[in-house]
């Protein structure tokens, strides 16, 4: 039994709700999962890697991919170009893989819009008061940019209704088996696999 085509998950949660440390953790939980790498503008910051970290682009190439079609969805945030190129992501659903997006809410629901197939995830903290302790622990920003996220966190989690579903990051361990679960589930979809009795 194997799977004709892969899945694509689009996984979202506010800043502080653990996506990056779940998502990363799923690697050794479950095989053929593919991370899907945004295009940028941004320069490349001391160790990441150009097709590693992200496609770093030009300007001018990354307006380029927008006019001939090339991105699943793009946003401008704070001065510089941030997308998904869609050609990496469709080879890897042909090849059998699933693919996960790791995107903002406003790129979430333009990509479902564009391919209702695609699974909405919400990563979610278990409370707001454990969100705003994981920022304010990280010690790394100042108060006000903490509240700005707070705020920004706020209207994301106002928006969990519209994802298919909810993943609640209180222990580690069961969240990256919650999302494990979501993804294996999908890959028994009858329309998935080509498997017969005879």
């Amino acid at each position: 039994m194997h799977n004709k085509k892969g899945s694509l998950f689009i996984v979202t949660g506010p800043s502080g709700a653990g996506k990056g440390t779940v998502l990363g953790s799923l690697q050794k939980a479950i095989d053929r999962v593919f991370y899907s790498i945004s295009a940028t503008t941004r320069a490349p910051r001391p160790g990441e890697t150009d097709g590693v970290n992200y496609y770093f682009v030009t300007r001018e190439r990354f307006q380029e991919m927008i006019a001939a079609g090339e991105l699943l969805e793009h946003a401008e945030y704070v001065g510089n170009y941030y997308g998904t190129p869609e050609g990496p992501v469709n080879a890897m659903l042909e090849q059998g893989m699933d693919v996960i997006l790791e995107i903002e809410v406003q790129g979430a629901l333009i990509v479902k819009a564009k391919r209702p197939d695609a699974h909405l995830i919400f990563i979610a903290p278990p409370s707001f008061e454990v969100l705003e302790n994981r920022l304010r622990g990280r010690g790394t920003e100042a108060p006000e940019v903490v509240s700005m996220r707070l705020e920004k966190a706020r209207g994301e989690c106002a928006r969990m209704e519209d994802y298919d579903y909810i993943v609640v990051n209180d222990r580690l361990e069961e969240a990256v088996q919650d999302l494990a679960a979501i993804l294996r589930a999908s890959r028994c979809r009858s329309e998935l696999v080509d498997f017969q009795l005879v």
